[in-house]
């Protein structure tokens, strides 16, 4: 199997959104949970994910684990590596995305790497290097109270300067609207300089396809779905891949389905609430969670109770305000690791009362849950909502199943119901 293209995601739904993405590009494209095993027998495709849980952990143990992403891509031929960050760029001044980029650029060899998390199909933009959501700067936006990495500067310049070893530059969108060559004129200006990376500006579609244009002609870049689908179209407009139909075999999975939230954004509980007029909801107690309760047990005896009668959905979420008081009484990193282990631990129990079409909300949950379930990889289907697609399991040993990870923030108010129509 040799690569068109390879890709490393700092979190398992950021990594479901670029391999969404891929695939109705024209890409044929799987996305695995961590680095593959050789033995793993994948389908002949253009594009790999690989999914690594490394957005907050240590930023040593991310350098380590993209590294050793890195290498397996470009052993399968991959001459470009997309780094995948999320695009509200979720880093905290210590890392880990400047020492990821780091990283990698030095394996690279590039001069100069190119950044951008634009997403406007999303409504994530840059404009003089500064992040918008929406019409707002992203430290004026709801995404600014992150549980886990709050973002309280909206210039990516800084915030990318602050983490990284490398000098950060910024190819802005007048340089941008004059096209490819112009945007590469500015980057062999930058690399006089000593700038070892540049955020680029974008606000529509047609700019990330001429930044993935000029992101080919070097081996790594770092950047949001956005930069995955230039990357995507690039590739198909050199020829160098043939565009394939989107969408995976459907062969139909039965079985009770259920749905797991983790998320506390407010686009996962406004999702919740609207879940709780057509399925039997069950909330959990946070609290009796960290504080070692058996709420596991208690969702697993509810679930088994409910899921021969239709969906079910299991809710760990809280607004922002109880999960500030939950981090100051138990400490953030215990309180988010409880609750995570929580949710891994129902999933596997669900799996084993016969639920193989699984639903999960939240990009941390979604890792904890991958992680327990021991599933390999996925190959990508249809798209549930914008970033969001129906992936099935590859290599997993507990027979076929399908699952959606929805980052929080993402789908639509009737995301849950939307998800259970589209799995077949």
């Amino acid at each position: 199997m040799t690569l068109a293209l390879g890709c490393i995601a700092d979190d398992y739904t950021g990594a479901s959104d670029l391999a969404n993405m891929l695939t109705r590009c024209g890409l044929r494209t799987v996305q695995t949970i961590g680095v593959p095993n050789d033995a793993l027998a994948l389908p002949e495709v253009d594009a790999v994910v690989v999914s690594l849980k490394s957005r907050s952990i240590e930023a040593s143990q991310a350098v380590a684990r993209s590294r050793e992403a890195d290498k397996w891509l470009r052993a399968r031929g991959a001459s470009h590596v997309l780094f995948k960050i999320c695009s509200t760029f979720d880093s905290t001044d210590a890392g880990n995305i400047g020492p990821v980029m780091d990283a990698l650029r030095a394996d690279s060899g590039d001069d100069i790497v190119l950044v951008t998390p634009a997403f406007p199909g999303t409504g994530r933009t840059v404009y003089q290097g500064n992040l918008f959501v929406g019409s707002v700067p992203l430290n004026e936006s709801p995404l600014k109270d992150h549980p886990l990495n709050p973002m309280h500067d909206s210039n990516l310049v800084r915030v990318l300067a602050r983490q990284s070893k490398s000098r950060v530059g910024l190819a802005d969108l007048a340089t941008v609207a004059k096209g490819a060559d112009a945007i590469r004129a500015r980057l062999a200006e930058l690399a006089k300089q000593g700038i070892g990376a540049a955020v680029v500006d974008a606000v529509f579609d047609p700019e990330l396809e001429i930044i993935g244009q000029v992101a080919l002609d070097h081996r790594l870049s770092v950047g949001a779905s956005g930069m995955g689908l230039g990357l995507a179209r690039g590739l198909i407009a050199s020829g160098k891949v043939k565009p394939a139909s989107s969408g995976a075999d459907q062969k139909a999975i039965c079985g009770p389905v259920a749905c797991l939230a983790g998320s506390c954004s407010q686009a996962t509980l406004a999702q919740i609430a609207q879940a709780e007029k057509s399925m039997p909801v069950l909330r959990l107690d946070p609290e009796r969670i960290v504080g070692g309760g058996s709420e596991a047990e208690r969702a697993l005896e509810w679930a088994r109770a409910n899921i021969d009668k239709g969906p079910v959905l299991i809710a760990s979420s809280s607004t922002p305000d109880q999960v500030s008081a939950l981090q100051a009484k138990h400490g953030r990193d215990a309180a988010g690791h409880a609750i995570e282990q929580t949710m891994a631990a129902i999933s596997e129990g669900l799996v084993a009362a016969g639920v193989h079409r699984l639903v999960i909300a939240g990009g941390e949950t979604s890792g904890s849950v991958v992680d327990r379930l021991g599933i390999p990889a996925f190959l990508v289907g249809p798209e549930i909502a914008a970033g969001v697609p129906v992936l099935r399991c590859v290599g997993w040993g507990r027979g076929e199943a399908v699952m959606a990870l929805k980052s929080g923030n993402f789908g639509g108010l009737d995301f849950f119901n939307d998800a259970i129509r589209l799995m077949p």
